[in-house]
């Protein structure tokens, strides 16, 4: 006789539920594959996650649906191929399906009615083509037991906008995870603009203090040395306490408020939390600190560079309080004006696009490209320079008496210590490790040796011989020149920017100077304001996608770039630099004006002629 098999009482249940459960699964998935309506298809762009033109009838109609209904819902699904990086596809797929979500929100389905799903695989469609589209389906609500156990069993629905009752968004709720996270910034975005920053510092001291320490006479070499030092410092300093905050934070077309002072809740002591700042990448972020702290260097440099143009003859003092009066009057406006605006990830609604650039900086919001500073470093620094020079006078001697260099080894380290720091200047200026930081990277290489071989070319014609004074600053006229253009232009582009701004900034130190009759001592106007200008105006041209160009974004909502025409593109830069010309020379004039007035300008002649290095700094940089 064999042995009864007993089944304990335990087992018997267990199987029954098991039994229960997989009927009651295949029951809710024959439901949704049976009751579900012909799909509204949204196609989006190739590798883009926003949402094409076009999109809003889909997303209008599908919102209709759910009006007067609650025992319906709308299934968001998005797909991916088995072409290239799973992950990145996949990543792609669901950021699709979120932006779907967040149209159908705007369009008018309440918050409270709206359940993410995120499972870890999105539907797989046959070919990439095919999965650059976004489905949504309208489906019946489902009992909440079988809604819950539906959204266990592995379905590829991304998000699920609830139009049932309560009770079922409730259970379908508690297999639904968060909405998509706040994005998490990369690290190697981070290392990038922090060395990109570390260049920038190494540009002023040392690059710069040498390059115009090695221009001007050797009784003056330590007064230019101690005024970039100071001055670097300085700006670093007032940056922290107001300036960054004036500048890139939410005010008015024309400056910004007062929410950054201090650097305050960029960092959170007792969470450890930092404070995010957009790139030119929808969900791509760094943290403020490190943006800031890339600014600072970019503020601080420019205010340096206005020292050259009254080299030799000024008072500590008067350039102390002036260069703070520049700072806060013409820098920050400025910089405001060009650069700030409210990220790309706030453009989720084409009906948010006038109310945020309300918000923007004036020249941003009127179309002006400026990718590293042509307008907010160079030309404003050059024109300050110039009106500058032109305000305290000439030095003691100027046309009559030799002021030859005294030191051009120690011109040429510091042009080569600013050509080099200039990638993170440029490069740098993407805010991400991308291929947009490689344009700029190469066209910065490219147009600086091209401005080097036009200088020196026409030298050698003119003077008979080529100098290394001519190489040097044939460099730094080509790195300003593609400032505003690095990453906005090809490298066609960059080359002709390039051999102009070296044969151009060459007129500028020479036959333009003559022309004004100001003692620019190391020639900041006709380097920096005209190669500025050179390069804000060709930017206009070669931005072109016609002439190499990646044209610019025209859509933010969607990230779709394009072109208007050369000419539209060139008057608005000629507007942009017309306007801080203008802005740069009344800040520089009346706040000299006022210096003048209240403590003067020069040193004594007595005091000029012995040198600033002992008379103003009680050293000598030679024993």
């Amino acid at each position: 006789m064999k042995p009864t098999t007993k089944i304990k009482p335990t087992s018997a249940f267990f199987a029954l539920i098991s039994i229960w459960l997989v009927a009651a699964c295949l029951m809710a998935m024959s439901l949704g594959a049976n009751a579900q309506s012909s799909p509204a298809q949204i196609n989006f762009e190739s590798g883009k996650s926003g949402l094409p033109a076009g999109s809003k009838v889909a997303i209008d109609a599908a919102a209709a649906m759910l009006k007067g209904k609650t025992d319906v819902v709308l299934t968001v699904s998005g797909f991916t191929d088995k072409s290239g990086d799973p992950a990145t596809n996949a990543e792609l797929a669901k950021q699709r399906a979120f932006a779907v979500r967040d149209a159908l929100k705007a369009a008018g389905v309440a918050e409270d009615k709206i359940v993410l799903q995120k499972p870890d695989t999105v539907m797989v469609a046959g070919t990439p083509d095919e999965a650059r589209r976004v489905e949504i389906k309208v489906a019946p609500a489902l009992p909440p037991i079988v809604a819950a156990i539906a959204a266990v069993a592995a379905t590829p629905v991304i998000a699920t906008v609830a139009a049932a009752a309560p009770v079922a968004a409730a259970a379908a709720a508690a297999a639904a995870a968060a909405p998509a996270p706040a994005p998490v910034p990369n690290k190697g975005d981070i290392a990038f603009l922090l060395i990109a920053t570390a260049l920038v510092i190494m540009m002023s001291v040392p690059g710069l203090a040498l390059f115009y320490g090695g221009m001007v006479r050797s009784k003056n070499m330590l007064s230019v040395l101690m005024q970039v030092f100071v001055v670097f410092s300085l700006i670093i300093v007032l940056w922290v306490i107001y300036g960054y905050s004036f500048a890139f934070t939410e005010g008015n077309a024309f400056v910004g408020g007062s929410s950054r002072m201090f650097f305050k809740d960029m960092f959170d002591p007792a969470t450890g939390a930092f404070a995010m700042a957009a790139t030119f990448s929808k969900a791509t972020v760094v943290p403020e600190i490190v943006f800031a702290a890339f600014q600072a260097s970019f503020a601080a440099i420019t205010c340096c560079l206005i020292l050259g143009a009254f080299a030799e003859r000024a008072k500590f003092s008067a350039v102390l309080v002036f260069i703070i009066a520049w700072f806060t009057l013409s820098y920050i406006p400025v910089a405001h004006m060009v650069w700030f605006w409210m990220g790309p990830d706030a453009y989720t609604d084409p009906k948010l696009v006038d109310a945020l650039g309300a918000k923007a900086g004036y020249l941003w919001n009127m179309g002006a490209l400026d990718f590293a500073g042509g307008t907010v470093v160079h030309i404003n620094a050059g024109v300050a320079g110039l009106v500058a020079a032109a305000i305290i006078g000439k030095r003691i001697g100027w046309g009559r008496e030799a002021m030859t260099p005294h030191n051009l080894p120690m011109t040429m380290i510091g042009a080569s210590l600013l050509w080099v720091g200039w990638f993170g200047f440029n490069a740098g200026s993407a805010l991400e490790a991308n291929g947009v930081a490689g344009l700029a990277f190469m066209n910065t290489l490219l147009a600086a040796a091209a401005a080097v071989l036009s200088w020196i070319l026409l030298e050698w014609i003119l003077k008979g011989k080529p100098s290394m004074l001519g190489a040097a600053s044939g460099a730094i006229a080509g790195l300003v020149g593609v400032t505003p253009a690095a990453g906005n232009v090809g490298i066609v582009g960059a080359l002709v920017i390039g051999l102009v701004s070296g044969a151009v900034c060459l007129w500028g130190v020479t036959g333009l100077k003559r022309m004004l009759k100001v003692d620019d001592s190391l020639d900041v106007f006709g380097v920096h304001a005209i190669g500025g200008i050179v390069g804000a105006l060709l930017t206009g041209v070669f931005n072109s996608p016609d002439l190499g160009g990646p044209g610019f974004v025209t859509d933010w909502v969607t990230a779709k770039t394009g072109f208007t025409s050369i000419g539209t593109q060139v008057l608005v830069q000629a507007k942009a630099v017309g306007i801080v010309v203008i802005w740069s020379a009344l800040v520089t004039a009346l706040s000299l004006y006022i210096i003048k007035a209240v403590m003067g300008l020069r040193v004594s002649e007595e005091d000029e002629r012995e040198g600033l290095d002992v008379t103003s700094h009680g050293e000598k940089a030679y024993n």
